[in-house]
């Protein structure tokens, strides 16, 4: 709800925040960027609000809330259009996870209003569109009003991007290229295939041919139906107390925009407000116009499936399962305190970036990965596991301090991280379990 408060402030223009430590006051300028909002993926619940006593659908919930406080401000402030999506963990346009969707339609006076529509088999993208055009016809808000992007951050949804802009084509602004999640995507879904062992996490990057692939295909679909492809976000972060490792994550970052832009990619992320001039002045030194849907219309682009889903290449090493390790501690340590995206090792590390630490130590420890760079042939096992969980808990707390380690909850996090590497089955997501230990739940407190 204080989420929602923001938002709602934040399209007022009012949003404002005094930091009383800093003795700094942050207020938003005359000239604000486009406020795209993300609800939550298909496959999170939202416990605090029931519908038949099943827990509500949370993206429905996250558009429901946002939707109704925030259409009017839109429409007088921008002729009409609005708001603005960005819709996550897409994977087909056709079928949904979700066994009994809620379809949150609208609010009055605090009182949620909810048609209830239980579907075995609901279309992801279609039901989104559904969605949009009910909500606008009953706000009377113009039809195509609402536009979302689609993040493509799952091997199924890659090969179903044509399909995806059609059920959605009322609505679509494109798709964008969630690069993260696409490569713990790509574990989950060869989770079953030993040949198919992830390189370090650090090696995965966009030089792999599978993600250069899923790029240019996103590119070349996006600008033949006439909407935008939009890249995605370098981790590099700025490095205030060390120059030289700054200058070297902005050329990373650098390279990485530079690369997008000449692509094709009509827009792209960037992970800390420091990087935004930076990134600005390269595509505004390489792109003449605001897109590139005529210039670059990439025919020349013909992917096949085998380039789609082609092995990674490099090497897999101790420090990799020893940084896999202590990333996913500390991300889920932030995770159960409330913090979504956390700055570790001077890069920005969110879900995504957690999962596939997470899944790829599951992988290694699954298929019994070797070890490479060792003298004497390493293999990956719950024993080893079980020691560089240990020792890494013991570098964590000297990195963090005694006493933040000991109000964290960072035996806490080390023990679910442990249980989601070593479980027989790779559970779906960190945040399922996650969720449960910070939810709070008032049943006298119903509507």
């Amino acid at each position: 709800m204080r989420g929602h408060i923001n938002l709602r402030d934040a399209v007022n223009k009012t949003i404002q925040w005094e930091d009383k430590a800093r003795n700094k006051f942050y207020k938003l300028n005359n000239n604000t960027a486009v406020l795209f909002v993300r609800p939550r993926g298909w496959h999170l619940k939202e416990a605090h609000i029931e519908v038949d006593g099943e827990p509500a659908t949370g993206c429905l919930t996250d558009f429901g809330f946002y939707f109704f406080h925030n259409h009017a401000a839109f429409r007088s402030s921008h002729d009409g259009f609005g708001p603005f999506f960005y819709l996550p963990k897409m994977q087909h346009s056709r079928y949904c996870p979700v066994k009994n969707c809620y379809h949150l339609l609208f609010m009055r006076c605090s009182i949620l209003i909810c048609s209830v529509v239980v579907v075995q088999n609901i279309r992801e993208a279609a039901v989104w569109n559904a969605v949009f055009d009910r909500a606008e016809r009953n706000l009377g808000v113009p039809r195509g009003s609402i536009k979302a992007t689609v993040l493509i951050e799952t091997l199924p949804a890659v090969f179903q991007m044509n399909e995806i802009l059609y059920e959605l084509r009322t609505h679509s602004a494109g798709l964008n290229c969630g690069r993260w999640d696409y490569i713990f995507s790509y574990v989950k879904t060869f989770k079953g295939h030993p040949d198919r062992l992830l390189p370090d996490r650090v090696l995965v990057g966009m030089s792999q041919h599978f993600m250069k692939s899923y790029t240019e295909l996103l590119i070349k679909t996006c600008h033949r139906r006439g909407v935008h492809a939009m890249g995605g976000m370098a981790a590099q972060i700025p490095i205030r107390d060390n120059p030289a490792a700054n200058d070297a994550a902005m050329s990373l970052v650098r390279a990485d925009k530079l690369r997008e832009v000449k692509a094709g990619h009509d827009g792209t992320w960037a992970a800390h407000p420091g990087l935004i001039s930076l990134v600005l002045d390269v595509f505004n030194s390489n792109m003449s116009m605001a897109s590139q849907i005529e210039s670059k219309p990439r025919d020349d682009v013909n992917i096949t499936e085998a380039d789609l889903i082609e092995k990674p290449r490099g090497v897999r090493t101790l420090e990799g399962l020893r940084l896999n390790t202590r990333v996913g501690i500390q991300y889920i340590e932030a995770w159960l305190n409330g913090t979504g995206s956390v700055p570790l090792y001077n890069l920005m590390e969110d879900a995504a970036t957690a999962e596939i630490s997470r899944v790829q130590n599951w992988q290694w420890i699954r298929y019994g990965a070797v070890l490479d760079g060792e003298s004497v042939p390493i293999k990956v096992d719950k024993e080893l596991f079980a020691r560089v969980v240990s020792e890494e808990l013991i570098r964590v707390e000297a990195e963090v301090g005694a006493q933040r380690f000991k109000k964290g909850r960072f035996i806490e996090a080390a023990r679910m991280f442990a249980r989601m590497c070593t479980a027989p089955e790779l559970d779906d997501f960190l945040t399922l379990d996650a969720y449960n230990r910070v939810i709070s739940v008032v049943p006298e407190a119903r509507l």
